[in-house]
């Protein structure tokens, strides 16, 4: 809550989980390996390597997801290459230009519901492959995704087969964006699981940042050297912290005894409460995402009367309505949606 107005506006609000907080204390006064290369973060790796069942899994921990996104694609792509994603994708909009600025072109293609198909990922490899030019132009070099979508929504087990499918037999990495990745593995709709993200991806990561942790975010490349030196490369981008086991600390309790999906699954049981609030009570719902983001709809009057009090992030205009979003998190508290629920 700031200045008595409710705060629904993203899900990195608040500070870190109190277990995490307090394993940060416990181990504040030991002396470690830096970089990442101490017990803690080992351990850590060690954790997710087991939850991915990929036990050759090479993971690095950076603290961010922008961040991850430009030095992981930078370094899978060759320069002539591009990286396909949806035009809703984080990193066609909401990265500044990030990828463009590290020098690789985002090929954008029409999104459904948030999400890629596999025919638009297929209708660009063969536009590309079969234009006489195309050595003039920029090559599709791997493929983007992020679950849950940017607009909340989740990719199903099949839609990830087909388009990893695709993607090894025309020999492109498969990326996955899991910024959010805690608020898709609690949520009753969702199908994929992390050993499935790991047998069908060439990268993803674990999102800390939005899902309980301080700052953080796990990349895995579940078949080791898959980009050869990238630690130099995390390195020579300037993202490897010297005090690495901080982020090493915080996946290593994420990890255990369930943490990062009981924080998924509280912010997911949130959420759905204030969805059913919101069609109760007449309000429309711009998306029917089923995570923790929540997209209405709101005539000027609605917006005016709920702005007053509740703090949301803007998505769009459509027309006469404006588009904002309510988000929960791990943190949400349950006397703060009574709030909300009430302003309705």
């Amino acid at each position: 809550m700031m200045n008595g107005m409710l705060s629904f506006g993203s899900d990195y609000m608040e500070g870190a989980h109190p277990e995490i907080l307090q394993r940060l204390i416990e181990t504040n006064m030991d002396q470690t390996a830096g970089y990442g290369l101490d017990e803690y973060s080992e351990a850590a790796r060690e954790k997710i390597r087991k939850m991915c069942r990929a036990p050759h899994a090479e993971i690095h921990f950076l603290s961010g997801g922008t961040q991850v996104n430009r030095i992981v694609i930078s370094a899978l792509l060759r320069p002539y290459e591009g990286v396909i994603a949806a035009d809703t994708g984080h990193i066609t909009v909401h990265e500044a230009g990030a990828i463009e600025c590290g020098g690789h072109k985002v090929l954008a293609l029409p999104h459904t519901d948030g999400k890629l198909t596999a025919r638009a990922i297929e209708e660009c490899l063969r536009t590309f492959h079969e234009d006489a030019n195309r050595d003039h132009m920029v090559r599709p070099g791997m493929v983007y995704l992020s679950h849950p979508t940017e607009y909340g929504t989740l990719y199903t087990m099949d839609e990830l087969e087909v388009i990893s499918a695709i993607c090894r037999a025309n020999r492109i990495p498969l990326f996955l964006d899991g910024a959010r990745l805690a608020y898709a593995l609690g949520c009753p709709a969702n199908e994929l699981t992390l050993p499935a993200i790991a047998r069908l991806c060439d990268a993803f990561y674990i999102g800390g940042t939005k899902c309980g942790a301080l700052f953080g975010e796990a990349v895995v490349f579940p078949k080791s050297d898959t980009v050869p030196h990238f630690f130099t490369i995390v390195k020579q981008s300037g993202a490897l912290l010297a005090k690495g086991r901080v982020l090493g600390i915080q996946f290593d309790m994420l990890f255990t005894n369930g943490l990062y999906e009981r924080g998924g699954a509280h912010a997911i049981a949130m959420a759905d409460r204030i969805r059913a609030a919101l069609t109760e009570k007449g309000y429309r719902l711009a998306s029917d995402a089923p995570t923790n983001q929540i997209f209405l709809s709101l005539t000027p009057e609605q917006l005016a009367h709920l702005s007053a009090h509740v703090a949301m992030g803007f998505w769009e205009k459509q027309g006469d309505t404006t588009v904002m979003r309510i988000a929960t998190s791990w943190a949400t508290r349950e006397e703060d949606v009574e709030r909300l629920i009430a302003l309705l």
